[in-house]
């Protein structure tokens, strides 16, 4: 119903179009990120909170990076993108750079990140569900 709503009654997640890689290229990127805070946090992308399927290696990547989906979906409704190539790739790979609001200040979405892998570790560790900063538009 969702993707529906943003693309169309005939969009199915299972097609092989250029919606479809794009929104897999943006899920990507974000979960990338994530990922490589999650690591430098020193915990392991592998265990989950909400996912947890044995052959999913970012199992915690997948939950974390679950608020910033909607910033994927808006680019690719915005690029309406009949084609998904190199120049494509850059729009979506410009979403790391957008800025967004946290804690108060502007802040690059790749350092948005940061601060918001990093209060989620400090709410489990504190648990101070007061700690969690998620970001503004």
């Amino acid at each position: 119903v969702y993707f529906n709503s943003l693309f169309g009654k005939s969009f199915s997640r299972k097609e092989d179009n250029s919606i479809n890689a794009a929104l897999n290229y943006g899920y990507s990127l974000i979960l990338s990120a994530i990922n490589r805070e999650i690591s430098a946090n020193g915990y392991l992308t592998q265990l989950g909170l909400f996912h947890n399927n044995v052959h999913n290696p970012f199992n915690l990547g997948c939950d974390l990076m679950e608020p910033f989906r909607p910033l994927v979906d808006r680019a690719v409704v915005d690029n309406k993108f009949e084609q998904f190539g190199k120049e494509e790739k850059q729009l979506m790979l410009a979403l790391l750079s957008q800025e967004v609001m946290i804690k108060g200040k502007k802040e690059k979405l790749l350092n948005a990140i940061k601060i918001y892998v990093k209060s989620i570790f400090d709410v489990l560790e504190e648990q101070d569900e007061s700690l969690i900063s998620f970001y503004e538009l």
